[in-house]
């Protein structure tokens, strides 16, 4: 159990700053202070860990039929949509869905990246 905590706390991290990063470059942010700020990507973070790990299923299965006809490229949509809903949830992030979806393709190279290493790291 110690250990499934730990791994959604690091997801939850990757997903913070992925989604700093991913405002930083394509979002804006409407406010200046700093501890504000840490505290709404966090948040930010905590709300797209939740919404991967409840509605990223539900709509994979949904979007089955264009994920098919797409050869699987409608996940970028998906993954957009996601991270367009996080944005719209969180305080003071603004984020247009076009970047949204780039910002998807961003967060899920980070988080297959961190998958990776959390697999190679069970193995030894």
């Amino acid at each position: 159990m110690a250990k499934q905590i730990y791994i959604f706390i690091l997801r939850w991290v990757s997903c913070t700053v992925g989604l700093w990063i991913v405002v930083e470059l394509f979002g804006k942010i409407s406010t200046d202070s700093t501890s504000f700020m840490v505290a709404t990507f966090l948040l930010a973070g905590l709300i797209f860990s939740v919404i991967n790990a409840v509605l990223k299923p539900i709509l994979t299965v949904l979007s089955l039929p264009f994920l098919i006809v797409t050869l699987g490229l409608f996940m970028l949509i998906v993954n957009g949509f996601l991270v367009w809903l996080t944005v719209a949830l969180a305080p003071n992030l603004e984020m247009t869905f076009g970047a949204a979806i780039i910002g998807g393709l961003v967060l899920s190279l980070i988080n297959y990246c961190i998958s990776g290493i959390l697999e190679a790291s069970d193995t030894e």
